[in-house]
């Protein structure tokens, strides 16, 4: 039986990479570079299946340039932004995404960018590492302390359901504004606002976890950042168009804000070099599901979604 053509886009860990060998007919890319447009468009023209990363994009008119011979994109994401999920629907495309599997990587990363920013660890991993470490007094990098803290869940998923329970570890309250009200026994004592309003007046640290979508494009701006506490904390795991930088430039140089905490940006790879300049930010090159473990489970799921489209049976991440 001729196995299907797939094309993986990106370097995947390597039982995963086996295992997809073993089943498909594979296009690797082992020197692990991103495609350009019309390389992508190419490649997913001579395949049946594609399972690409976030940094391919498959806009609508991608979609139409590559045309009928593409089944599936498999993606090795939980978010899909980067694919415009209505173009592929009507091109008759399956696309699936793999959840579940990524929340504790990215709560731990939350956790990290948290204590980063409240404890000045840029600040001070800078100092130590440039041999300027040489003062101490009771008054030397001084920070927040976030134990007992009101911790802010802006989007209750799976992610932020994960990070409020690793939150409540450091004894904080936990609020969240949501969609739809959680079920008590997922709430687990959370506090719900009906309204982002609500949320962001309670949060003295803010954690972004809602999807990127076009409605929460720039969904923390100047006027929202102004209705946190002062010297709030913001950490974003989640996706760097929900934060207009520029407005989080002004309120951290401001003092509105104490510090923030980012494993996401506008521009991906790169950042922001005008944040980049400010000290009280704690900054990561969006590695929230980078560990051994949940890249390996990624993988697997991208290949389960996989498998149950060929076999005729509907992928059990089905999201277009």
């Amino acid at each position: 039986m001729t196995k299907p053509k797939l094309l993986i886009t990106r370097k995947l860990r390597p039982d995963v990479e086996a295992r997809a060998a073993r089943d498909y007919d594979v296009t690797f890319n082992p020197e692990d570079r991103l495609f350009t447009r019309d390389e992508l468009i190419a490649a997913c023209r001579t395949v049946d299946a594609v399972l690409p990363c976030h940094s391919e994009l498959f806009s609508a008119d991608v979609i139409a340039e590559i045309g009928a011979g593409l089944k599936i994109i498999a993606n090795h994401s939980v978010g899909t932004d980067h694919v415009d999920l209505t173009a592929a629907k009507a091109a008759g495309i399956v696309v699936t995404n793999t959840p579940d599997v990524l929340s504790d990587a990215t709560a731990e990363i939350a956790m990290l960018c948290m204590l980063g920013a409240a404890r000045r660890g840029a600040e001070g991993d800078a100092m130590v590492r440039s041999g300027q470490w040489n003062f101490w007094s009771p008054a030397f990098m001084v920070g927040r302390q976030v134990t007992s803290k009101r911790f802010g869940v802006l989007g209750m998923g799976r992610v932020g359901q994960v990070t409020a329970e690793r939150a409540r570890g450091f004894g904080m309250e936990i609020h969240y504004h949501n969609r739809r009200r959680l079920p008590e026994h997922l709430e687990k004592g959370a506090i719900y606002h009906d309204s982002l309003e609500g949320l962001l007046a309670c949060s003295d640290v803010l954690s972004l976890h809602c999807p990127s979508t076009a409605e929460n494009a720039g969904i923390i701006n100047a006027k929202t950042l102004a209705l946190l506490p002062d010297r709030a904390i913001l950490v974003n795991t989640a996706r760097g168009a929900l934060v207009d930088e520029t407005a989080l430039i002004d309120a951290l140089t401001s003092g509105k804000l104490f510090a923030a905490g980012l494993d996401v940006f506008q521009t991906e790879p790169g950042g922001n070099p005008k944040l980049a300049a400010l000290q009280n930010i704690f900054m990561l090159p969006h590695i929230g599901s980078a560990t051994e473990e949940t890249r390996d489970a990624m993988g697997y799921r991208a290949l389960d979604n996989l498998d149950a489209y060929f076999k005729g049976e509907e992928p059990h991440d089905r999201v277009a």
